[in-house]
């Protein structure tokens, strides 16, 4: 199972932490649910990545925003995220019910 959450709440913009906290609870409570079956759940939360989506909901104030929240300037890579992702599908198997911020030190929650 897999969850992604989006980017955070922008003024006039719903979505955000609207979303994310309903994702952080499914998963600490499925996580407890599945407890004992060898089974862990996870959740992701990259926050605003460089892909094909995030730029056309954007506008050039907001992109700058976003880029200037994280600790290098610029946005998540999915790249960025692959071994973070890994590490939780192999090594990782014993964290159970965690959200995993795979943001580049995103600032804002």
């Amino acid at each position: 199972m897999a969850a992604c959450q989006g980017g955070p709440c922008r003024q006039g913009r719903p979505g955000g932490d609207h979303g994310h906290a309903p994702v952080e609870h499914f998963t600490r409570a499925l996580s407890k649910e599945l407890f004992g079956r060898n089974v862990s759940v996870n959740n992701v939360a990259p926050d605003p990545m460089d892909t094909s989506f995030f730029y056309p909901a954007e506008d050039d104030d907001s992109i700058g925003y976003h880029k200037s929240s994280a600790m290098n300037g610029d946005l998540t890579k999915v790249e960025d995220t692959v071994p973070g992702i890994r590490h939780l599908l192999t090594d990782g198997w014993w964290a159970n019910g965690q959200t995993l911020f795979l943001n580049g030190g995103y600032t804002t929650r």
